[in-house]
């Protein structure tokens, strides 16, 4: 019983698989038979129709008749091929044979593609034959209309070609001739080659209106503007050169000589309306006129700058001579006086050097100019480059000055820094006898002497013969450090001192009460007594403090206020 249902399952199974294939093929063998009538029903022959309206002759009844039988061989030939394959694959789709009716769709599409493909190319060529038609017949009566201007334009404005009009009526009579090859292949219904016709004229146009519009204005500079700027610069040449301008430099007439050359050979190509080379070519031409202008310009103004620089700068140099005698004679003087080192005096010898080398060399300078051999342009950046270095002498000489006369201010200014420290000793021992002091400890008396010593040393320095002030500096730096430390020192033992006694003689009410206090104090009293006031301070302090906290501080503050 299972082995039945089961058989009639597979039965069942592939009776309903053969109906859904059986019908997506039959879909597909509607959806190409829907395809071929779309294709028998194409307006095709109403297209060609068109064709019939033209000239049906030459390349245009060839034409025709091609596509036409094209049209022809696709009803009466591949479409019923495509019919009868239709009939093969429905056949082969009933009876189950599902494969092979898949490869006959398959044939079936691509025909029809090929169809297609057919029919596009049919109508793309139609297309562009009517349309080149309609668009000659509209773009040459515009080229006419151009044309004719052209040469109205050419018979009215004659004069300003030149010779050029010749090779100009020459092209219009070469548009003439494709406008009548235009004619003809129209009418010999070769509108293809019309269009392409059409097109050769526009460019043969647009060629001629360039060349029209561009000729007059290339012979003006040719034959007028640049032949005058050319005679004026020969005239300028002519006159520097009678002025004692030295111009071999620029190689004036060579190259003039070759831009006249080449002007008459833009003309040959102007009159024979090659317009393509010449147009840049003036460029290039003016330009180079713009560069011998220059060239004569910068010599005037060389000559110019020269006139009026020379004698300044003779003078400026005159000037530098004397400063430079003048140092050397300072030098010698200040080393009477003062001790100058090597490199110092090495540099006023390169200065009377350089100065010596710059004079030589503007005699050189004026011998040229005398001579006349060279370009002013050339002297005038000679003569600038000396003018540069007479400004760096300048400088160095007034530098070099400046330091000498610094040796004298410097001198000055140590002198006035020593009486200073002599005057800053003179208080420091008044004020010692003022503050009644009892006496000062050792290291004291031995700040004394070594400030006494170092001011007599920087005294001793500031007397010698010549000066080494670099020595002075140090000696007198020497003397404000030990005088400074000197005044700090004073200032700080009167302090210890009256802080010392006022704190012993604080501490008196404590003696009786206190045994250590009073002992302590005995102590600080042998010390003051010693001049030890650094250490009577202290051991009074500390044994005070011990009994009153506060005391030492209390009474710093008001010593303090006494010294501020």
């Amino acid at each position: 019983m299972e082995y039945i249902i089961g058989a009639i399952i597979v039965i069942l199974t592939l009776m309903i698989w053969g109906y859904v294939l059986k019908k997506k093929h039959f879909k597909e063998i509607d959806r190409l038979e829907s395809w071929k009538i779309d294709v028998m029903n194409r307006p095709v022959l109403d297209e060609l129709s068109k064709v019939k309206q033209l000239n049906m002759t030459g390349e245009t009844e060839e034409m025709f008749e091609r596509w036409r039988n094209e049209w022809d061989s696709i009803i009466t030939v591949y479409l019923p091929d495509v019919e009868e394959l239709l009939f093969d694959a429905d056949e082969y789709a009933d009876k189950y044979r599902f494969k092979r009716s898949s490869q006959v769709q398959k044939q079936i599409e691509t025909k029809l593609e090929e169809i297609e493909e057919g029919i596009q190319k049919i109508l793309h060529e139609l297309n562009e034959l009517v349309g080149s038609e309609e668009k000659n017949r509209t773009e040459i009566e515009d080229l006419k209309e151009v044309y004719r201007t052209s040469k109205k334009a050419l018979l009215a404005h004659r004069h300003t070609y030149g010779k050029a009009a010749s090779r100009l009526e020459t092209l219009l009579d070469e548009v003439l001739e494709v406008l009548k090859e235009y004619e003809e292949s129209t009418q010999n219904g070769n509108y293809l080659k019309a269009r392409e016709l059409v097109l050769t004229i526009k460019s043969m146009l647009d060629s001629l209106a360039a060349k029209m519009k561009l000729i007059p204005q290339l012979l003006i500079e040719i034959q007028t503007a640049i032949p005058s700027q050319l005679e004026e610069l020969k005239e300028g040449y002519q006159e520097m050169n009678a002025q004692g301008y030295s111009l071999g430099h620029i190689s004036f007439e060579k190259e003039v000589a070759f831009l006249e050359e080449k002007l008459q050979t833009y003309e040959e190509y102007t009159e024979n309306a090659e317009v393509g080379e010449v147009e840049k070519g003036i460029e290039e031409i003016l330009e180079s006129i713009n560069v011998l202008y220059d060239l004569l310009e910068k010599e005037v103004l060389a000559r110019q700058y020269i006139q009026t620089s020379e004698s300044q700068l003779k003078e400026e140099i005159s000037n530098l001579e004397y400063e430079s005698d003048k140092l050397k004679m300072e030098t010698g003087l200040v080393q009477q006086n003062y001790h100058l080192t090597e490199s110092e005096i090495e540099a006023q010898r390169k200065i009377e050097k350089q100065v010596a080398q710059l004079s030589k060399r503007f005699q050189l300078l004026e011998l040229k100019l005398k001579e006349g051999s060279l370009a002013h342009s050339v002297l005038s950046d000679d003569m600038k480059e000396v003018e540069s270095i007479v400004s760096e002498m300048k400088e160095q000489q007034q530098s070099y000055s400046d330091k000498l006369h610094a040796l004298r201010k410097d001198e000055l200014d140590a002198r006035g820094t020593l009486t200073e420290l002599k005057k800053k000793m003179a208080e420091i021992g008044r004020l010692v006898s003022k503050s009644n002091v009892p006496g000062v400890p050792e290291q004291y008396k031995a700040y004394i002497a070594e400030a006494k010593e170092s001011l007599d040393d920087a005294g001793v320095k500031l007397e010698e013969s010549p000066l080494d002030m670099a020595s002075v500096h140090i000696y007198l730096e020497k003397a404000v450090t030990t005088v400074t430390r000197l005044n700090e020192f004073t200032r700080e033992i009167i302090e210890q001192m009256y802080l010392a006694e006022k704190l012993i003689q604080y501490g008196n009410r404590y003696r009786s009460r206190y045994p250590a206090v009073a002992e302590a104090l005995r102590g600080a009293e042998e010390k003051f007594r010693n001049f030890e006031y650094e250490a009577a301070l202290e051991e009074a302090g500390t044994a005070i403090e011990k009994v009153e906290p506060g005391t030492l501080k209390r009474l710093e503050a008001g010593q303090a206020e006494v010294f501020s």
